[in-house]
């Protein structure tokens, strides 16, 4: 765990590394803003949390961000990033988890080219931290997205 803006503080680990309360709470989070907020009926539990990294963002013990890194080959043919949520939004949480999963996608598993599945309006956002649309708008689970790829260097 490492200090950042805000006094927010990162946490990074392996589905293996989870302790029960942790991994709840990541997935308490992802059903509170996916199912819930965006009134999306879809599946989260899609097997890829086993072999993704997981990062949050923490404030006083409350999770304000957090993201999955999926290797090639699970979620999508390229390394991945998904299941990005801020729940406190104007704050730059949101980036800075952005920036932390681009790192721990090249960390982790070498990636030199991330891909995402982004909401279509959110666009403007994957682009501020280096995305390009690569794809047409695509349906998924009722909500219009599109892929969206990074080159990175290593």
């Amino acid at each position: 765990m490492m200090d950042i803006e805000q006094n927010a503080n990162l946490h990074k680990k392996t589905f293996q590394e989870l302790t029960t309360d942790e991994l709840y709470e990541l997935l308490r989070v992802r059903c509170e803003v996916f199912v819930v907020e965006q009134n999306c009926v879809y599946q989260d539990l899609d097997g890829d949390d086993q072999t993704s990294v997981h990062l949050w963002l923490t404030v006083a013990d409350k999770v304000v961000a957090l993201a999955r890194v999926c290797p090639a080959g699970t979620h999508m043919q390229e390394v991945s990033i998904g299941r990005v949520i801020t729940t406190e939004r104007g704050k730059g949480f949101g980036k800075q988890i952005m920036l932390y999963a681009i790192e721990a996608a090249k960390e982790h598993f070498n990636a030199t080219l991330i891909a995402i599945e982004a909401q279509e309006y959110a666009k403007g956002f994957y682009e501020s931290v280096g995305f390009r649309q690569s794809s047409d708008t695509f349906m998924l689970d009722g909500i219009p997205h599109i892929k969206m790829t990074l080159m990175t260097e290593k």
